[in-house]
């Protein structure tokens, strides 16, 4: 089988290809640096959220048969056009739910306790004063989980230890779960209204994006804490920017940022003849976030520990292999 691996880190070619012997595997960082006859010949493709795989993509591998990508969210794949061709498109639905839900209480605490103010103080100037390092306990505040899901769940699980009381809203509720582990499901709405922190676990599709927006943050609890570890385009960038200027949004703690790509290459988006001028205008209110005095941003990491990471590879390692062994596991929904 050829495949077409788009490595992010180094030593993952090794830890791959001492897995998936027997195959042909090419390694590359990024799309563009594969040639033409790679691709011609590609029968599967291992990307990351990094690699974005359209139809025109598609194209240029005519025997592309699978697409793995080594993520729990594949809005980076354009699932209509594989289907269209016959791809099929597999996934890791899940890799380390405590992973993502312990960085999300990582921001929060960080936020509530002011730890990047007191470091940033001590560090640079000696100070141990602490009259401007006031923050909040979590016992007793209400924390609005946005997503039921795996990650959803273990964030709720968190938050009764911390003797948080617990709502949540999903489209598609589990019956019986709320009862089960102490919390109630409310409305969207209601939700924002009511809660002190605010959690995001969705997936990022056509009907959740930019799920905050001007018109739904109008509905939040003045003051709210917003936590965002999913996917950056659930959020509107220039309501989020509008929320924390009137003091809706009191802090935020952001891993996902809308046009996150954009910001790694800013340089080619400012000299193309023809920006998108709403994605400009996304980088630039990113770059407020990043220097907003109350808002943590981080770069995309809450997956990245060293356990997650293997679970992803061997997940994906299992996915090819079944494939090649004429089962399709993990396909996306």
């Amino acid at each position: 089988m050829n495949i077409l691996y788009l490595y992010k880190e180094e030593w993952e070619k090794k830890y791959v290809g001492n897995r998936l012997t027997g195959h042909n595997i090419s390694f590359a960082e990024f799309l563009e640096n594969v040639t033409a006859d790679i691709l011609s010949s590609a029968e599967v493709i291992s990307v990351f959220v990094n690699h974005s795989i359209q139809k025109e993509d598609m194209d240029k591998m005519p025997n592309l048969k699978l697409i793995t990508t080594r993520s729990t969210g594949f809005d980076h794949i354009d699932i209509v056009a594989a289907r269209e061709k016959n791809i099929e498109v597999v996934y890791v639905p899940s890799y380390g739910e405590n992973t993502v839900a312990e960085f999300a209480f990582a921001l929060l605490l960080a936020l509530s306790r002011k730890i990047p103010e007191a470091h940033e103080q001590v560090t640079k100037t000696g100070s141990f004063n602490q009259s401007n390092l006031r923050g909040f306990d979590l016992k007793g505040k209400t924390i609005g989980v946005i997503g039921t899901g795996r990650i959803g769940v273990r964030v709720i699980k968190m938050a009764k230890g911390f003797d948080m009381n617990v709502l949540a809203y999903d489209p598609f509720p589990k019956k019986g779960s709320d009862s089960e582990l102490g919390f109630e499901y409310v409305g969207f709405e209601e939700l924002l209204n009511k809660s002190d922190i605010i959690s995001i676990h969705s997936s990022l599709s056509d009907s959740t994006r930019h799920m905050i927006n001007e018109k739904s943050i109008k509905h939040t609890k003045k003051g709210a804490v917003l936590i965002n570890t999913a996917r950056g385009g659930l959020i509107e960038t220039s309501a989020l920017v509008n929320a924390l200027k009137e003091e809706i949004i009191s802090a935020a703690g952001i891993d996902v940022l809308e046009e996150e790509g954009d910001m790694i290459d800013e340089e080619k988006l400012l000299i193309n003849p023809h920006p998108n001028m709403e994605e400009l205008k996304n980088v630039l209110a990113n770059h407020y976030l990043i220097d907003h005095p109350r808002v943590i941003i981080t770069p995309h990491i809450a997956f990245n520990t060293d356990e997650a990471v293997k679970r992803i590879l061997d997940t994906t390692i299992e996915n090819i292999s079944s494939f090649v062994n004429g089962q399709i596991k993990n396909k996306v929904p």
